[in-house]
């Protein structure tokens, strides 16, 4: 009895170093991951569920990654990830069909609603149109915030909107109505609070990120 009492000791003295190094044993390492790959993918399959408005999509639907951004355009790391990260993503992911990229609005003040209504009314169902007014606006962010019907009638002109249609955009109750419900459905089902949000193949990350950390997560993504 005393032989089996040492053994049952040392094994949870064992046990316990082992808890304090940070190890754990490997089935329930196992265990761990495959919990964490089952949640990743219910994840994706409710990031790729249809929502309110059609989404804006860049490349193929064959891409073997796709990254989904939640973003507002008052946010300035949304700004900046649209213009220093967002080009470099495109021209080695994107454009190699490597990468599947969806943009999605999640305005955090009346400012940013009222941009995101005009980038929709200007794209309507053309992908190419609509990021091209996401990307005009986040070069006017600062312009957009100080003096704001200022430049959405600028930025409505440069597309060919004279001022009454960049109201009646503004007024769109149907409109305002869908960015709505799709906002509440992020909140409330994805969990998403802040901007920029990225779900990469279901994975979530939030906050800024450089081109290099993105590069290496869809590096790790296509070696699989």
């Amino acid at each position: 009895m005393i032989a089996i009492r040492h053994a049952f000791a040392a094994a949870l003295l064992l046990a316990g170093l082992a808890a304090l190094a940070g190890f754990a044993p490997l089935h329930l390492i196992g265990d761990a991951r495959a919990q964490d790959a089952k949640m990743q993918s219910a994840t994706a399959a409710l990031v790729a569920k249809p929502v309110a408005l059609p989404d804006m999509v860049v490349g193929t639907a064959k891409a073997p990654v796709t990254i989904v951004e939640y973003a507002s355009m008052t946010c300035p790391h949304c700004a900046d990830f649209g213009q220093n990260v967002f080009p470099m993503l495109k021209s080695k992911y994107v454009d190699a069909g490597k990468v599947r990229f969806v943009f999605r609005e999640f305005p955090l003040d009346i400012k940013a609603l009222a941009a995101s209504m005009l980038a929709r009314c200007i794209g309507r169902d053309e992908p190419a149109k609509y990021f091209g007014a996401i990307e005009t606006l986040f070069k006017q962010q600062d312009r957009l915030v100080a003096q704001t019907l200022d430049t959405l009638n600028l930025i409505g002109r440069q597309a060919g909107m004279n001022e009454q249609a960049v109201e009646a955009c503004e007024k769109d109750q149907a409109l305002l109505d869908k960015i709505s419900a799709d906002q509440k459905f992020a909140n409330e089902e994805l969990k998403v609070y802040a901007t920029p949000t990225f779900f990469i193949n279901g994975e979530m990350l939030k906050g800024a990120m450089t081109f290099e950390e993105l590069d290496k997560k869809i590096q790790a993504l296509l070696k699989r």
